[in-house]
């Protein structure tokens, strides 16, 4: 498919797909080489209707993450940070409640999500340009470490705030400040937006949810989360274009479309070496700085994806094939119809086949529940594991938190089935897919210590 036959294509379906999902809205970019092309559909808000366009910009959550890598891969390329040197290092004021984690974590594990401390930590301090420092001086102390740092991957918002801090510092101005000097300026973005009143001066998209399972999809409450998460992906929005040009910019060893070197290659290639295995994805999924890695038969795929309050982006890019696509929804469930459009894409413009979205095993093992039933708990959610008379497993989830008062209604059950013990997928589906968690560790008595959704969430129970 060439990109005028991918144009068309967008433009010709995007809505019925859209529809199809019950997604209110999104948009969707293509890049091969130095061309995009981009297409929209749907509205922006189920309150106002107005009309998507390929200009509107929609969050892109946790792919922020990214950008703040690419920020702190900036400040390796000028000599101004150390990877491997303690975090503090560069910020003295760096504590959580462990004092020997808080001497000895390093960026490198900031950055490929080894820090072991509790990682989503969604606390707001104020809404200023103080907010990350506030964060990280007054709210981190108190913040637990959850197993020894470099051990383990958890995902971890937190450890990203902490990263925009260190750019904040080196750089001596706000992290949405450096944003737009070291990035948004260099690649010359014009649909971007760093915070929600930028946000307005552009079609921004609202986000869209479900309260309770059974309930219709409503416009969410909030536009966006705590500004002290900002480099972890509260509030970043942008168009398909704008992304996708910061996406070339990975592709191009560093160099932006201008011609200016805007990141060392070295830094490149270091941001898309593989640090470790994420435990509970399949194809196993590799770790790098910032970026997640998968080697797929039509070549490896270098991604990210990003969840906000109804708001879900993804992006992938296929560096043999200088080709990257990404989807933008307005909806906080939106995997299904980014496998689908995400995939006929990437197959025609890169020849790269997405793999299949995970499913139950189809020759299951029977496990002894003890290792594993009990309650698991992180700061914002809430895991019950349980059997029934007949040795099936099951889990549940309820949000805690900041994420407590979105959802109503009582909790589902859904059964767990596994081919090795280690990673189960639900039996029912979850919200449109059937999602996996992993069991790991062993306490005294031969019961797992952690369940793993992304992140490792302690037993309590």
């Amino acid at each position: 498919m060439a990109l005028a036959e991918a144009k068309q294509w967008l433009d010709s379906s995007l809505a019925t797909v859209a529809a199809r999902y019950d997604v209110p809205g999104m948009a969707v970019g293509v890049l091969v080489g130095d061309s995009v092309v981009e297409s929209a559909a749907g509205v922006l808000s189920l309150n106002t209707g107005v009309e998507a366009t390929p200009e509107s910009v929609f969050q892109v959550g946790s792919i922020t993450k990214i950008w703040t890598s690419t920020l702190v891969m900036q400040l390796v390329d000028e000599g101004l940070l150390s990877l491997d040197e303690p975090v503090r290092s560069a910020l003295p004021s760096f504590a959580v409640v462990s004092e020997s984690a808080s001497a000895s974590v390093t960026p490198r594990q900031l950055l490929d999500h080894t820090s072991g401390f509790e990682g989503d930590i969604f606390t707001e301090t104020n809404k200023g340009t103080d907010a990350v420092e506030l964060f990280v001086d007054k709210v981190l102390p108190d913040v637990p470490q959850l197993f020894p740092a470099g051990s383990m991957f958890s995902y971890n918002n937190a450890g990203y705030s902490v990263l925009g801090r260190i750019v904040e510092v080196l750089r001596d101005k706000p992290y949405t400040q450096a944003l737009r000097d070291h990035l948004i300026v260099p690649l010359g973005l014009e649909h971007i937006a760093t915070l929600p009143e930028e946000a307005l001066l552009f079609r921004a998209a609202v986000g869209h949810f479900k309260p309770e399972p059974t309930a219709k999809l409503t416009a969410a409450p909030v536009w966006n989360l705590p500004y002290t998460t900002a480099p972890a992906g509260s509030m970043l929005a942008m168009s398909p274009r704008s992304l996708l040009t910061f996406a070339q910019l990975h592709l191009r060893g560093g160099v932006a479309a201008s011609g200016a070197r805007v990141l060392s290659e070295a830094s490149v290639l270091a941001m898309q070496e593989v640090q470790l295995q994420i435990p509970n994805t399949a194809p196993s999924q590799g770790q790098g700085l910032g970026w997640r890695i998968t080697e797929l038969p039509g070549g490896r795929v270098v991604h990210h994806d990003g969840n906000t309050i109804g708001q879900s982006a993804f992006l992938r890019l296929v560096p043999s094939a200088n080709a990257a696509v990404c989807v933008l929804t307005n909806t906080d469930v939106a995997a299904l119809i980014f496998h689908e459009v995400a995939g006929r894409l990437l197959e025609e413009v890169a020849g790269v086949s997405l793999p299949a979205l995970d499913a139950p095993p189809s020759a299951p093992v029977a496990v002894e529940p003890r290792r594993y039933v009990g309650r698991y708990e992180a700061r914002v959610a809430s895991y019950e594991v349980g059997a029934t008379d007949d040795g099936t497993l099951w889990f549940s989830q309820r949000p805690c938190g900041e994420f407590a008062a979105l959802f109503t209604g009582e909790p589902e059950q859904y059964r767990l089935a596994t081919a090795d013990g280690v990673r189960f997928v639900t039996v029912e589906p979850v919200e449109g897919q059937h999602q996996s968690i992993a069991f790991s560790g062993d306490d005294d008595a031969g019961r797992a210590t952690f369940l793993h959704t992304g992140r490792a969430v302690a037993r309590v129970s």
